[in-house]
């Protein structure tokens, strides 16, 4: 299995028609993921990283759409374990919701890359993903994907393992999982942060203010008190 493992790392990029995880990154799911216990794993799409999660994990669910071959090409590989995998064909929008998830071990999310779909995506993976289970995000170089990692990297569902090229390693902590269907905002981590940034501003406008009062003459202060009365 090891030889077959740094057979599929060293794939190169263009292996898959529409491209696929470089050397490093590859060697990076490796190293993480080698060592746990996976009993079930998910990706959205579908490459080199079909291959690798078919040898890591025990049993592995593929949501993809056939584009470019994009499925062919990794369930005709020699390198696949085709006995683990479970290919549910289609756009990932309308198979997830209709998924029945067992509990996670290993998730990737690199479906469709527009806005909002990474997000969907994220929605009906994360409340099955258990303790110590490594959500993987890809091609977090994308702006509004970067903004989802950057939501979930500072979120105490989660501690960031590693950024290797463009995929970000996280692993699902002990911390209470965020409703799904009624979760408060005020919880996020994230969200807290941005009331500091808010704070700030409003000091920026005091701040404003005092100068505004100090080098404006009193007939002018005046007449803006007025105006805006």
């Amino acid at each position: 299995m090891n030889d077959v493992i740094s057979e599929i790392v060293r794939l190169p990029i263009n292996w898959h028609p529409l491209g696929g995880f470089d050397q490093r990154t590859a060697e990076a799911i490796v190293r993480i993921c080698a060592d746990r216990d996976i009993s079930e794993s998910v990706e959205t799409g579908a490459g080199k990283s079909t291959l690798l999660f078919s040898h890591l994990s025990r049993h592995h669910t593929v949501f993809a759409l056939n584009e470019g071959e994009s499925l062919t090409m990794p369930l005709s590989s020699p390198l696949l374990r085709k006995e683990v995998v479970t290919v549910v064909e289609g756009p990932s929008q309308d198979t997830l919701p209709k998924h029945q998830f067992k509990r996670l071990q290993l998730a990737l999310i690199d479906g469709p890359h527009a806005y909002p779909f990474p997000e969907l995506e994220y929605y009906f993976i994360y409340p099955h993903l258990d303790p110590g289970a490594v959500l993987i995000i890809d091609d977090i170089d994308i702006p509004t994907i970067n903004n989802m990692y950057q939501i979930l990297r500072v979120d105490r569902m989660y501690r960031e393992i590693a950024m290797i090229g463009k995929a970000a390693f996280l692993e699902r902590t002990e911390a209470p999982l965020l409703d799904p269907i009624s979760g408060w905002w005020a919880l996020q981590d994230y969200n807290k942060k941005k009331r500091v940034v808010d704070h700030s501003m409003s000091g920026y406008a005091r701040r404003s203010a005092h100068a505004f009062r100090r080098s404006t003459p009193a007939p002018i202060r005046k007449l803006v008190r007025t105006f805006f009365k």
